[in-house]
């Protein structure tokens, strides 16, 4: 595996997938050729990503590209040093999650952003979830939290919820 030329292999299936749903295209395995599927799968990203990438990006321009660069960049880095290279074979079951208007210190989605987050970092995220969507992007706009920033905090706290809170409490009090 090349490493030093990532950014701009995924730039070039990030484009890629963009175009081809702007196209119509959302039979989501033909976006990529077996070896373009094999180097995603391999840096932890799943063609179920870079397709919901494509499909925001094409109905609203977001996350975009560099706000998916820094994502994919993180959940590669813990996929490749965390996970040695092996993906997860749990699925995040989406009925237990937090409902979408919980709160926690009076701040709502953080209940449900948080594990939401730990699938992503983890690579186990199901299909019908993604993280950086809509709701995701009105928290983190309204903490004023990058996406990237709020999966490194996640990775960081990983057993500790509770400083995982503190920090988004203390960021959105400060902005």
């Amino acid at each position: 595996m090349k490493h030093y030329d990532f950014a701009d292999k995924f730039r070039a299936l990030y484009d890629k997938a963009v175009k081809q749903y702007a196209a119509g295209l959302r039979d989501q395995p033909a976006y990529f050729t077996a070896d373009e599927q094999a180097f995603l799968a391999a840096n932890g990203i799943t063609v179920q990503a870079m397709y919901d990438y494509a499909e925001d990006h094409n109905n609203g321009g977001e996350p975009g590209y560099d706000r998916a660069l820094e994502i994919e960049t993180i959940r590669r880095d813990y996929f490749l040093n965390v996970q040695g290279g092996k993906a997860s074979n749990t699925v995040l079951d989406e009925a237990r999650m937090p409902a979408k208007d919980e709160a926690i210190k009076g701040i709502a989605w953080l209940p449900r952003i948080i594990p939401k987050t730990k699938a992503k970092l983890r690579g186990e995220l199901p299909a019908s979830l993604m993280y950086s969507c809509g709701g995701d992007r009105r928290f983190f706009r309204t903490h004023d939290i990058l996406p990237a920033e709020f999966l490194s905090l996640v990775w960081r706290h990983e057993h500790n919820d509770a400083a995982i809170v503190d920090w988004v409490v203390q960021r959105s009090s400060a902005k």
